[in-house]
C-alpha cells in the first residue's frame, strides 16, 4: 500500500482495559493508530450521546509515542463524533476498530452495548467499522486468540473492505487457539434479558435498586451468532442501523386506512 491506512481504535471499558491495548497492537500492524476511548468504563452505554455536559478531551500517552490517543469525558459514540469532527476532522478515517470488549455482544447485545454502538456511529459516517468482543469478562482474560482473529479480520477488511454494509459484529468465544475451530459468518439470534432488581438500603437508609437478570435465548437456529460461539467458532454477524421490519409494511398497510 501506498499509504497506510489510518485507523481509529475505541471502546466502551476505557482507556487502559487490557482490551483495548490488544486492538491497539492489532491495529498497529497495518497503519497510522490513533485512539479515542471514555475516560471510564461505559458499559451498556449503548448509543448515548451527551447533550447536557460539556465534553473534555485529555491527550495521553499511554501504546507509546508512535500512537496519538484522546481520552474523552463522555460515551463511546462521543469518542467517535469527537475523533470524526475534533480530532480528525480533515483526514479521512479508513476504518474503525471498537474493542476488545470485556464480555458477549452477541445476540440482542448489540442494542445496549457501547462497544458495538461506537463501531455502529462510526458505520453511519461511512467508515468500515468491527466491533471485537471476547466471551470473558475477567479484567485477566486471556487476549491472545481474539488478538489473532481480530488480526485476520481486519487484514481481510483492509484488503478486501466490507460487502453490503459497513459493520460487522465480531465475537470469540472463551476458548484456547486450539480449541477455537474457526469463523462463522451468521446472523443474530433472537435473544432477550428476563430483568430482576435487587432490593437495598443504603448507608443513609434510603432505599435502592440493583439491575441483575439472566440472558435467554429462544432462537436455536443454526445458522446464528449464538450457535457459532456455542460451537468452538468466532461468530461474524454482518450489522445495520436499519430497525425496519421489512415484512410487516404490507402487512400493517391496514393503518394507512385507520
Amino acid at each position: 500500500m501506498s499509504k497506510k491506512p489510518l485507523i481509529l481504535v475505541t471502546n466502551d471499558d476505557g482507556m487502559f482495559a487490557p482490551g483495548i491495548n490488544n486492538l491497539v497492537n492489532v491495529a498497529k500492524q497495518f497503519g497510522e493508530v490513533v485512539v479515542v476511548a471514555p475516560d471510564s468504563p461505559q458499559s451498556a452505554k449503548g448509543h448515548g450521546v451527551t447533550m447536557s455536559l460539556p465534553l473534555r478531551l485529555n491527550k495521553v500517552e499511554v501504546f507509546g509515542p508512535q500512537v496519538e490517543a484522546y481520552e474523552c469525558s463522555g460515551t463511546p459514540v462521543d469518542c467517535v463524533k469527537l475523533a470524526k469532527h475534533i480530532i480528525l476532522k480533515d483526514r479521512q478515517i479508513d476504518l474503525c476498530l471498537s474493542g476488545i470488549n470485556h464480555g458477549s455482544n452477541a445476540s440482542i447485545n448489540i442494542i445496549y452495548s457501547g462497544t458495538m454502538s461506537a463501531a455502529m456511529e462510526a458505520s453511519l459516517e461511512g467508515i468500515p467499522s468491527i466491533g471485537f468482543s471476547l466471551l470473558d469478562y475477567s479484567f485477566d482474560a486471556d487476549f491472545y486468540a481474539s488478538s489473532h482473529y481480530a488480526t485476520r479480520i481486519t487484514e481481510y477488511v483492509l484488503k478486501n473492505g466490507i460487502h453490503g454494509c459497513n459493520l460487522l459484529n465480531v465475537n470469540i468465544p472463551k476458548l484456547s487457539m486450539k480449541e477455537i475451530k474457526g469463523i462463522k459468518i451468521c446472523r443474530q439470534a433472537e435473544g432477550r434479558w428476563i430483568e430482576e432488581f435487587s432490593e437495598g438500603i443504603d448507608p443513609r437508609n434510603q432505599k435502592y435498586y440493583w439491575l441483575t437478570g439472566r440472558f435467554v435465548i429462544d432462537d436455536h437456529g443454526k445458522d446464528t451468532d449464538i450457535h457459532a460461539l456455542e460451537s468452538g467458532y468466532v461468530s461474524v454477524v454482518p450489522s445495520m442501523h436499519d430497525l425496519t421490519n421489512y415484512p410487516s409494511i404490507e402487512a400493517n398497510a391496514g393503518i394507512e386506512e385507520a
